[in-house]
């Protein structure tokens, strides 16, 4: 179904009103007033665009305020942006592949992530018997934060059981869990302190929690660096210079909307029975319904969620998304026909 403006809370199709749950905007910024005022601001300063690349000789400052800030909030000694978290993924592979001698994946991983020749971390349930086994090497560690089709961040306590042959690099997705997860959605990469770790990276899309498009790469100040030189960077124009900007001066603005959400998230948990155990938690904003003609049932009560082919995954996703934005009568109404 094709929409004439942007998508909230509210829905205008054929001039029906549809209450939606979909997309990925879990902190409502994209239709925030005062965000999109930030946003203005900052496209009159630094105009739409700027397509220079970012090791040119003029230097944008906004670069600098928006990675500080990234950097300081993720909890990481360096942030770098690039244009979209898929690029951001690419390069971390592209700089990581000479010096691993093997890549290992978490199952369902995003498409950003793969890497060729990559094996899997568990086989039948277990873990790989090459990540046990005496021989010094190399490897990376691949896994999304938090995997599609599920609601909880993954498990990794298996990095534990690694054999201490193995010299570990840890590549994390957070593009959806920064902004959620952590402490005022700084996501999971600095909790995550396992000893066994020599090195650990992180990248996300800006374009889901954070509302801009872009994507950020963070980790310690050598592999930034490394970043810095890498030829599909110097040679990509940089992400948008005001979005950048607009990310350093929308700290308060995200520290409220994420208190929002987690107060929609707290009111939806203290109603909701609905299968709760396997289908929501309250500190996460997406429920993976398995509900037989969910899609007519809500459609009926002018309803909307989000529902497509996803990659690796067998059959249709259908995701339902709790943003800051909801009120509570929105979180009445879906709420209702869930417990029914």
């Amino acid at each position: 179904m094709k929409v004439t403006q942007c998508p909230d809370r509210i829905l205008t199709i054929d001039h029906q009103k549809y209450l939606y749950f979909g997309g990925t905007s879990y902190l409502g910024l994209p239709n925030h007033k005062k965000f999109k005022k930030l946003l203005i601001k900052n496209i009159l300063k630094w105009g739409t665009t700027y397509g220079s690349s970012r090791n040119a000789n003029i230097q944008l400052t906004a670069y600098d305020d928006g990675e500080q800030f990234l950097a300081n909030f993720i909890q990481s000694e360096a942030a770098l942006t690039v244009s979209s978290g898929m690029l951001a993924g690419k390069i971390i592979i592209e700089i990581l592949t000479p010096s691993t001698d093997c890549f290992f994946h978490f199952p369902n991983i995003h498409t950003a992530l793969q890497a060729p020749n990559s094996l899997a971390v568990f086989i039948e349930g277990k873990i790989n018997p090459r990540l046990l086994n005496g021989t010094k090497e190399q490897i990376t560690i691949l896994t999304d934060a938090v995997p599609s089709s599920l609601i909880k961040a993954n498990d990794l306590s298996v990095l534990e059981m690694i054999s201490k042959t193995k010299i570990i690099t840890l590549v994390l997705d957070e593009s959806h869990s920064l902004g959620i997860l952590g402490t005022h959605g700084c996501g999971i990469f600095s909790s995550i302190k396992y000893p066994t770790i020599q090195r650990k990276i992180m990248f996300s899309s800006l374009g889901k929690s954070m509302g801009l498009t872009g994507g950020v790469i963070a980790s310690d100040m050598d592999f930034i660096a490394q970043i810095r030189k890498n030829a599909s960077f110097v040679s990509s124009a940089g992400m948008n210079p005001a979005f950048v900007q607009t990310i350093a001066e929308g700290k308060d603005i995200y520290k409220k909307q994420h208190i929002k959400l987690l107060r929609n998230l707290a009111y939806v948990d203290s109603k909701l029975y609905f299968d709760k155990k396997s289908n929501f938690t309250p500190y996460y904003p997406v429920i993976y319904p398995k509900i037989p003609n969910l899609k007519t049932i809500l459609s009926k009560e002018k309803i909307i969620i989000t529902h497509f082919a996803y990659p690796n995954l067998e059959g249709e996703l259908f995701r339902i998304v709790f943003t800051a934005n909801h009120k509570k009568k929105d979180l009445d109404k879906i709420i209702a026909i869930l417990n029914q």
